[in-house]
């Protein structure tokens, strides 16, 4: 089938959106291709139109679980076979899997990054008839990433596997130098890269000083009609300001990784059709998720890096109307920032004894623990052991998955799963001699199909109802059910993972490569003077930030508050074209200072002077350098 008629038939669209379809052939060609398109672009098209028509398997790899999942059920309701293979679940669930996969009965099958560190994976890996990779996230493979991840580097290994596969990665946000560093890193044959622009013509950028953060949110949110995001850092704020928002009359909830499964799809799904007006959540909210008329973006924090900035804000507005991108800070915002820089890069001798409390906290002996995966409570982790603050946890343990001795995993939020082990006649006969049993297990039957074949999601709690039992007991009986070979079951798990991917070690051999420590830390302190430099500048927001993906040139916006301000003091064209070359042939004898030429320029305002000088950097025809302004002709 052709690109479009695969579009038409399992999407129902006629047509694909800019640089789409260019991606797809160049993929169907058989080249390694990364496509960079922005937040809301349609990356997932890119790789599932040509991995629908490509002969084999679609090897997914991404690190993020709910993506996966969402990502999963979508095909699937489209009448495409697929499957998703991560941490945290059932060896038995795994084995179906792969063996799926390996019998060609997959069309994709996407995993994460770590499931590449496992031999046994790799060993079957090997067997599965593999037509393309895709890789999602592609800038956590690059050390320059903001968001570097380590098991990303063995993609380039499992490659090996089947030489002859193109590979397709996928970012919404990339440097210049990351944008080099993903092709090689995965082994790109030539460098082929298709770049849609990252500008959002349709998002306005905006920067607010205000020392009453409370105030000016109500503000902002009753001037700007629709629904909205407001990103804070801490999972407390999200209530607090979920809270004050609810008391002023609001449709507000909060939203992050700390809560259960059901709450979180209670409140997302609220938000999704319009119940909620406004969700507050950390960043563990928004990935996969694609509703197309948020109105606006609000950060109360100020984000570590203009990529994670980039990405949040550009969930506002994906239908191309209007929307806002807010970034709402006071005096306090930018010593948090630099405190955060500090406690994210701690000594090495701290990240020795975490390492070391964290074996303990296991009870992993020293030479054990290797391919042991753990349920992981930061939380709890401190309150046994509080020397630490959850700051130098959270950045030891990255660190630590850095340099290969642990893995750490998000929260899976998988529910609890059944599989029937036994055929139907040797269940039956089971039942027969297992009377306790014998309404519990048809209760399972009479509830849930399909358990004969594959792991069947289920509800404790309906379970327990419809057994007038507690929940307790329950689980107690599936787990007494499996020790006896019936079935298996998977728990429900939401908690982080830590997989020890080597043997225990003494911590005095815990070391850091100066790649990992010095290198790291010097580029995230670049990403945070940029983002200084954000909110002070007097220059184009969008402008700024196409500069940071390497954009040069990059064209102003006339819709972030910068470019509003120029734009409120209105100067004749006749007054703006004489006074700008004017200050041009005053350049072009000697360098001068912003009070200097306005000195020199009689009969004009200096705002205005102020203003036409802004204008003239931004396009290119002066610069400014050593404190003073340059001509470049």
């Amino acid at each position: 089938m052709e690109p479009r008629e695969v579009l038409q038939k399992y999407w129902g669209y006629s047509d694909f959106r800019p640089l789409q379809e260019d991606i797809v052939r160049s993929v169907l060609d058989g080249n390694d291709t990364l496509g960079l398109l922005p937040t809301g672009g349609g990356k997932s098209i890119c790789y599932q139109v040509p991995g629908i028509i490509t002969d084999g398997l679609c090897v997914v790899i991404t690190p993020l679980i709910a993506l996966m999942k969402d990502q999963v059920e979508g095909l699937h309701r489209r009448g495409i076979a697929a499957k998703a293979l991560f941490s945290g679940m059932h060896p038995h669930d795994q084995k179906v899997v792969i063996n799926n996969a390996v019998s060609d009965m997959l069309k994709f099958l996407f995993i994460s990054p770590e499931r590449l560190q496992s031999q046994d994976f790799l060993d079957s890996f090997r067997e599965m008839k593999v037509g393309m990779f895709a890789v999602d996230e592609a800038h956590c493979i690059s050390q320059w990433g903001y968001d570097f991840r380590p098991p990303y580097l063995k993609i380039a290994d499992a490659r090996r596997y089947h030489p002859d596969v193109p590979a397709l990665a996928l970012t919404a946000t990339a440097t210049p130098e990351v944008v080099d560093d993903i092709q090689q890193r995965l082994g790109f044959k030539k460098k082929n890269v298709f770049q849609k622009s990252f500008e959002r013509k349709n998002l306005a950028y905006v920067v607010i000083f205000d020392e009453n953060k409370n105030r000016k949110l109500m503000e902002i949110i009753r001037k700007t009609p629709g629904c909205g995001i407001i990103y804070v850092r801490s999972r407390r704020k999200t209530q607090t300001f979920a809270s004050y928002l609810t008391e002023q009359g609001i449709t507000a909830d909060f939203y992050h990784a700390g809560l259960d499964v059901a709450d979180r799809d209670r409140k997302q799904n609220a938000w999704m059709r319009g119940d909620t007006r406004v969700i507050v959540a950390t960043n563990a909210f928004g990935m996969g998720i694609d509703k197309p008329d948020v109105r606006f973006v609000i950060h109360l924090d100020i984000p570590d890096s203009p990529e994670a900035y980039f990405q949040e804000a550009g969930r506002a507005g994906r239908d191309e109307k209007p929307a806002y991108a807010i970034l709402l800070h006071d005096h306090a915002d930018i010593i948090d920032m630099e405190r955060r820089f500090t406690d994210s890069y701690p000594p090495l001798t701290t990240i020795q004894n975490i390492y070391n409390a964290l074996g303990n906290y296991f009870k992993i002996p020293l030479q054990g623990g290797r391919d042991q995966s753990f349920d992981f409570d930061t939380y709890h982790f401190i309150k046994n052991y509080p020397a630490f603050s959850f700051s130098e946890t959270w950045n030891a343990l990255k660190f630590l998955e850095r340099e290969g001795y642990v893995i750490a995993t998000e929260e899976s939020n998988e529910p609890a799963k059944v599989m029937i082990q036994m055929n139907h006649h040797e269940l039956y006969k089971f039942q027969i001699e297992n009377q306790r049993f014998d309404a519990f297990i048809k209760s399972l039957l009479r509830n849930y199909t399909g358990l004969f074949s594959d792991f069947v999601p289920v509800r404790i709690s309906v379970i327990a109802e419809t057994n007038k039992m507690t929940e307790e007991e329950v689980l107690s009986k599936l787990k007494e059910l499996e020790n006896m070979q019936v079935l298996c079951f998977q728990p429900q798990k939401e908690k982080p993972q830590i997989i020890y991917a080597c043997e225990r070690l003494p911590e005095r051999d815990i070391t850091l490569s100066k790649e990992t420590y010095q290198e790291r830390k010097e580029s995230a302190q670049k990403r945070v003077e940029a983002m200084k430099n954000y909110v002070s500048s007097e220059t184009c927001r969008s402008a700024m930030l196409l500069q940071w993906f390497g954009q040069t040139n990059a064209p102003v916006c006339y819709s972030c508050d910068v470019c509003r301000k120029r734009d409120e003091m209105t100067i004749a064209p006749e007054l703006f074209q004489q006074t700008s070359a004017f200050i041009s042939e005053l350049l072009k004898k000697r360098p001068l200072n912003g009070d200097e030429i306005c000195t020199l320029i009689q009969g004009v305002r200096s705002e205005k002077v102020l203003k036409i000088i802004r204008f003239m950097v931004e396009h290119g025809e002066i610069y400014w350098k050593g404190g003073k302004y340059w001509n470049r002709r």
